[in-house]
């Protein structure tokens, strides 16, 4: 598992990658293949929550820890996005709609102290990703629970995800638990294991090296929704 950006460099860019439309050339980042379907992605087993005892904590740098409950969260204002996603894995799905909290909505709640500049997303199995909390602050980065008007199935995230669309979309982590604020940058879990820190889609930012090719099977003989 841990080899898994080494083993990705090695394989040639998939010939469906040369093959989008031009007119979506400003929507579609190089390497990438438009798809119809939702792949699903994770490593280790989809989590089960007994919703009762689900909390979603924030720590860190805040003035004092706090835990939401999924209800507290649902009764916050909801806001639904349409965005194009985009996989490190070179697949593309354009016009996703998503429903959740925006990250900027939830941050004054939270007791944010000024010092803090990074958040880690704390996920089950044993993941985390890393993101500056300015990235967080667009119109578009949310805590989501739906996907195309419908609660996040098991395997997409439920009940609660995070979604940044400007980044390739292992920086949208599936099952969030806790959010940590911090002063400086630490990387996360596939940022640890060869992948780029930063992992913008139009710059072609997959590797924490040089950037090479991803196999195309990597997502056309995973699992769809």
């Amino acid at each position: 598992m841990h080899n898994k950006a080494d083993r990705l460099k090695k394989a040639k860019v998939p010939a469906a990658a040369a093959k989008v439309d031009p007119s979506l050339g400003h929507r579609v980042p190089p390497g990438q293949t438009v798809t119809e379907k939702f792949p699903i992605l994770h490593e280790g087993d989809v989590p089960v929550y007994d919703m009762n005892e689900w909390r979603l904590t924030v720590c860190g740098e805040v003035e004092a820890e706090r835990a939401f409950t999924f209800d507290e969260i649902m009764q916050l204002p909801a806001t639904k996005v349409v965005r194009d996603i985009h996989c490190v894995t070179r697949w593309s799905k354009l016009d996703t709609e998503w429903e959740g909290v925006l990250f900027k909505d939830l941050l004054p709640l939270l007791g944010v102290k000024p010092e803090a500049k990074y958040v880690m997303f704390h996920a089950d199995p044993d993941y985390e990703t890393n993101v500056p909390l300015e990235d967080l602050l667009k119109d578009d980065v949310m805590l989501a629970y739906r996907f195309a008007g419908e609660p996040l199935s098991d395997k997409h995230g439920w009940p609660l995800r995070t979604l940044v669309p400007h980044r390739y979309f292992w920086k949208s982590a599936k099952w969030i638990r806790r959010i940590e604020f911090m002063r400086e940058d630490r990387p996360g879990f596939w940022e640890r294991n060869g992948f780029h820190n930063e992992a913008d889609p139009f710059a072609e930012e997959r590797f924490s090296g040089q950037a090479l090719p991803i196999p195309e099977d990597e997502w056309t003989k995973k699992e769809f929704d």
